[in-house]
């Protein structure tokens, strides 16, 4: 990992390449900060130099080399010379470095430092036309007049680099680290290096060596917080030392504190050095709400700082800063929340109800961490009922289900009256259910509850709790019928979280039930309620809805928009480390992605969220997408993988939820073994366990995977009734597809690749064409059949490498269309144009009759009869793209973005 590939500077290195194409041209300077990869793109650049036949030299300036005159070109210098004469100098290095058939470029790492003599001759030498200079420059930092004068040139081309953006992060990554890399890791990692590549170097090399970065096979991800080098924490260090001694105060004050108000950092430092910190890019200020608030330039500037500082003046600092809070009335938002945490860490203890107040706070930020350390403040008797909720709740969203049940035992067992006995049981099944995946458990505890609590408005809430259980669980039309009961405002209702969390869960109970307008809707007008309601009151995250959201567009059959929906979602919840719902939405997001026919993005979601799963600690999830796993790898071809993930699913429990899909991946991957028999008889079991579970587009997924495994026979009838009572595109589009298949209709096999096609399902619409060529190639219909192959390949060429039984003939040697020869590529581009025959014959000095032969010979390689059907043809199969053969096995790319 010692030299980084270079991404994100295709624009540069357009400029570099027309400024050493340019006959006027004589540099190139790169600006930036420090670590921003100015280095790096100059070598890049000088090594397209050499490759492109030029000579190249390398001059690193210093400040070790400043006082000395010519001595970072002391290599460029012929020996013998005299430098005390720069005349000489001068003529004697021009005429060894000239060579008029081979241009010499020179790169300079550090131009800044360089001294004054070295300038000089290098301007002299770019001057005369001797040498082309690179130039990486530091933006920050000063320069002499001479250097200044070598880069004022309107012949030297100049870029400013700034850090790496999300794109160029996400796509540097997976080829450092030769796998691919979690959204969560490659967030952190921007979030923290800014996207400098010095940085986001260090702190790779450090989250490796410490462990926290960590690939479990299939996916990098961050097990815990990122790591720093002890170089790295140098150069930090050194960096805070440029700044004078009077500015410390201010660096430890906002390292513990930020934002500060700038009022508060005035008071600590005055105002004298606040413009020299913001000139140096240490602080920055910003307006919030009204005021300017100051923050450290960097995020690593603080931990370097807060690394360094005695207990003594930490506990200082952090008091002093409580009490100016304090002074201005505490006013602001989370002003209560700072100061418990600062009294807390300062002295080790706050006043209870303190402590308590800035928990709420925490929790409703999502500070999960910051909840356990508040409340951690407490002795065991000054806990209550509210705070052992607030403490269970963020065990729970941590993913410490021991630990939370035992605090939410307590709480139970310690709760004064049906209120305080209601919230208990609904947070202590909450997290038996979700983290414990202790369903019976969960359910029993409910039940029990309801039959004492005498409070209606509680009884209600209790069975509100229930239907979001069953919902989930196997269950779902009974959750819809006992969810029914919601208020259709969120005003009327008792618990403006009960109903929020009801809402999300009758959506997913009426998505898997078929229902998904229906459930689209409900989510829509959950998501508005939200604005109505105090963002104080509301504790589940806005975005978590969208979990529902994603799995209704799915079972509808709106791909795009599912995925669009959920990376929408998944920003907003990585923002705030929301774990939970995070987790389910990613799952959703795979599944939807496998959906859609799209194994390689499936994967790497599937596998994200398997490493956060563990990471957290959360079994429910595990079998479904470790299930989903299996299937994508196994119609890769990577059946080593799947085999290890459905060996690793075999550990967790099936908890109901999407009943039969948790057989996926063992069908699948038996398919892919060759043992397509057996592979039927799991989906036919499966899909059976489905409809006992009332889970009919799981039923329905599983019976459209036994008709594509050659079982059309058994699956065309159950599929036509579940499309009767399904909404959406996707229901009927299946039903159609297992009776296309069973009656070997080649007509209705294209009909229905067409519809696959419209909605995004890309391998149903490659095996469907498959068929339909099959079927057309029996009837001895080799035309049609060409063109059925042709369309397949299409569909096939967007499903990332995916291979199933179904779609063997596609790519087969002995029925695979003939590519176009370059002539007749010639001849069907112009007659797509509309030439005519003659019209072509005069353009490629053929004869008419030549043409017209050709042009048959086309038709027939590409399944149609017309010209006007030959262009239509072609442009949706381009003839600038590889030969089918070869497109359809070229490497996918999965990326998400």
């Amino acid at each position: 990992m010692t030299t980084w590939p270079l991404v994100g500077r295709d624009s540069q290195m357009a400029v570099f390449r027309r400024a050493i194409a340019d006959r006027r041209g004589q540099g190139f300077a790169v600006y930036g900060p420090a670590g921003v990869g100015k280095s790096r793109l100059a070598d890049e650049c000088l090594d397209h130099a050499v490759r492109s036949g030029m000579r190249g030299r390398r001059v690193v300036a210093s400040a070790a080399a400043t006082a000395i005159p010519f001595g970072a070109v002391a290599h460029l210098v012929p020996p013998g010379v005299d430098l005390s004469d720069p005349v000489a100098v001068f003529s004697a290095a021009a005429r060894a470095l000239e060579d008029p058939e081979r241009r010499l470029v020179v790169s300079v790492d550090d131009l800044h430092l360089l001294d004054s003599m070295s300038a000089v001759l290098l301007r002299q030498l770019m001057d005369a036309g001797v040498v082309f200079v690179i130039a990486a420059v530091r933006s920050d930092q000063p320069m002499s007049e001479a250097v200044a004068a070598l880069l004022r040139q309107d012949a030297v081309y100049r870029v400013d680099l700034d850090g790496l953006d999300h794109q160029a992060v996400e796509a540097l990554l997976p080829r450092v680290l030769g796998g691919a890399v979690g959204r969560h890791a490659v967030r952190e990692l921007l979030t923290v290096s800014r996207g400098n590549v010095l940085c986001l170097r260090e702190l790779v090399l450090g989250s490796l060596a410490g462990g926290r970065l960590t690939y479990d096979g299939e996916i990098w991800e961050l097990t815990g917080g990122l790591a720093v080098t002890s170089r790295l924490t140098e150069l930090i260090r050194a960096r805070l030392s440029d700044a004078a001694t009077e500015a410390r105060p201010v660096l430890e004050l906002l390292a513990l504190c930020e934002p500060v108000s700038l009022a508060d950092v005035e008071a600590e430092a005055g105002t004298r050095i606040l413009p020299e910190l913001e000139r140096m890019d240490l602080i920055r200020g910003t307006l919030d709400g009204g005021r300017v608030s100051v923050r450290l330039a960097h995020p690593l500037y603080g931990e370097t700082l807060r690394a360094d500082l005695p207990l003594l003046r930490r506990r200082a600092i952090l008091l002093r800063q409580s009490q100016r809070i304090e002074a201005h009335g505490a006013r602001r938002r989370g002003d209560l929340l700072r100061i418990a945490m600062w009294r807390l860490e300062a002295t080790g203890a706050a006043d209870r109800a303190l402590l308590t107040r800035a928990a709420a706070l925490a929790r409703h930020a999502h500070d999960y961490r910051g909840v356990v350390t508040l409340l951690s403040g407490l002795r065991p008797e000054d806990h209550t009922t509210e705070s052992r909720l607030l403490l269970g709740d963020a065990l729970l969203e941590l993913g410490r289900f021991r630990q939370a049940d035992t605090v939410l035992a307590e709480a139970h067992e310690n709760a004064c009256g049906e209120r305080e006995v209601v919230a208990a049981v609904r947070a202590r099944t909450h997290n038996l259910f979700w983290l414990g995946a202790r369903v019976d458990e969960a359910l029993a505890i409910n039940d029990a509850a309801r039959d004492r609590v005498g409070d209606p408005a509680g009884r209600e809430l209790l069975l509100f709790n229930e239907g979001c259980m069953l919902a989930v669980s196997g269950r779902p039309a009974r959750a819809v019928a006992l969810l029914d009961s919601l208020p259709s405002d969120i005003a009327d209702a008792a618990d403006a979280n009960a109903w929020m969390i009801g809402a999300q869960m009758k959506a997913a109970a009426l998505a898997v039930t078929g229902h998904t307008r229906s459930a689209v809707r409900l989510v829509e007008h959950a998501d508005e309620a939200c604005h109505h309601v105090d963002e104080t009151v509301l504790v589940p995250h806005p975005a978590s809805k969208l979990v529902s959201m994603v799995l209704a567009l799915s079972e509808a059959g709106a791909f795009t928009q599912a995925l669009r929906t959920g990376m929408r979602g998944s920003a907003e919840l990585l923002a705030v480390k929301a774990w939970f719902p995070h987790l389910w939405l990613t799952f959703h997001m795979a599944r939807s992605e496998w959906l859609a026919g799209h194994p390689v993005t499936a994967r790497r979601l599937y596998a994200e969220t398997a490493a956060q799963a563990r990471t957290y600690h959360h079994i429910k999830i595990l079998r479904l997408t470790l299930s989903g796993l299996a299937a994508a790898a196994a119609v890769l071809g990577d059946l080593a993988a799947a085999r290890a993930a459905l060996r690793e699913s075999d550990s967790f429990p099936a908890t109901g939820y999407l009943a039969g899909e948790e057989r996926l991946g063992e069908a699948w991957l038996r398919a892919a073994e060759g043992e397509v028999a057996a592979a039927r008889n799991v989906l036919g079991e499966a899909a059976r366990a489905a409809r006992a579970a009332g889970h009919l587009t799981s039923e329905a997924l599983l019976l459209t995977d036994l008709a594509r495994l050659g079982a059309p026979e058994a699956a065309a009838v159950r599929l036509s009734e579940l499309a009767r009572g399904c909404d959406g595109e996707l229901a009927p589009a299946r039903a159609a597809f297992a009776v296309a298949l069973a009656a070997k209709d080649p007509e209705a096999l294209i009909i229905c690749a067409e519809t696959f096609d419209a909605i995004g399902a890309d391998v149903l619409a490659a095996e469907a064409g498959t068929a339909a060529a099959a079927a057309w190639q029996k009837a001895e219909q080799p035309r049609r059949a060409t063109a059925a192959t042709l369309r397949a390949r299409s569909a096939l060429a967007r499903c990332q490498g995916a291979r199933t039984p179904a779609l063997a003939p596609a790519v087969a040697p002995g029925v695979t269309a003939s590519p176009l020869t370059k002539r007749e590529r010639e001849i069907a581009l112009l007659a797509m144009t509309g030439a005519s025959s003659k019209e072509i014959a005069a353009r490629l000095m053929l004869s008419v009759r030549t043409v017209d032969n050709h042009l048959q010979r086309i038709y027939t390689k590409v399944g149609v009869t017309t010209r006007r059907q030959l262009s239509h043809h072609l442009r949706a199969f381009s003839l600038g793209s590889p030969a089918p053969s070869q497109a359809i096995h070229a490497s996918p790319s999965g990326t998400v973005s």
